[in-house]
């Protein structure tokens, strides 16, 4: 199982229901699609903001964690980090599936290198899982900022299906089979 989240914008908070989301659900990756530590110029700092404890926290899962770089991710921001978010995009092979990451910044579900088998993008902040053509689309929305109406959430992907699920009490909002 991997979990997959977006949009942590440096918020401890956030960052902790996500730390015990990993102890709790033990998965075998995360994924995280940028904009880690700093909340952007658009943004309202969120509440307890707090980028050192985050990093402090992530810190602890640098070996499971694949991420990519956001639009409010910095140079600076690698650099304190213990993972890799140089890259905009990664291609992936996950449950023999082709999968494609990316913040949404640069790339997104409409503007991507080749064809995939599921899209992963963050950066709107708005959860969506949903086939579109031959491709699932996720983005699993944000885990400090919704917007749109939204809740602070994440997703879940496993062999079988990927769920998109409330941060703070892990509620189903939507499941799709693979």
């Amino acid at each position: 199982m991997i979990l997959i989240g977006s949009d942590l914008h440096g918020s401890a908070l956030s960052c902790e229901k996500l730390q015990k989301l990993i102890n709790s659900l033990t998965p075998e990756k995360i994924i995280i699609l940028g904009d880690i530590l700093y909340h952007g110029p658009r943004n309202d700092i969120p509440p307890f903001y707090n980028p050192k404890k985050v990093i402090e926290i992530l810190s602890l899962y640098k070996n499971s964690i694949i991420a990519v770089r956001g639009n409010c991710d910095a140079e600076v921001d690698q650099m304190v980090l213990p993972f890799s978010i140089s890259e905009t995009y990664r291609e992936l092979s996950l449950y023999e599936k082709r999968v494609f990451l990316t913040h949404g910044h640069i790339y997104s579900h409409q503007n991507h290198p080749s064809s995939f088998d599921i899209i992963m993008q963050g950066h709107t902040h708005i959860p969506v899982l949903e086939k579109r053509g031959s491709s699932i689309y996720l983005n699993p929305g944000s885990l400090t900022i919704p917007k749109g109406g939204s809740s602070y959430t994440y997703a879940i992907l496993d062999d079988n299906y990927i769920e998109l699920r409330l941060l703070d009490d892990s509620s189903l909002i939507k499941r799709l089979e693979m």
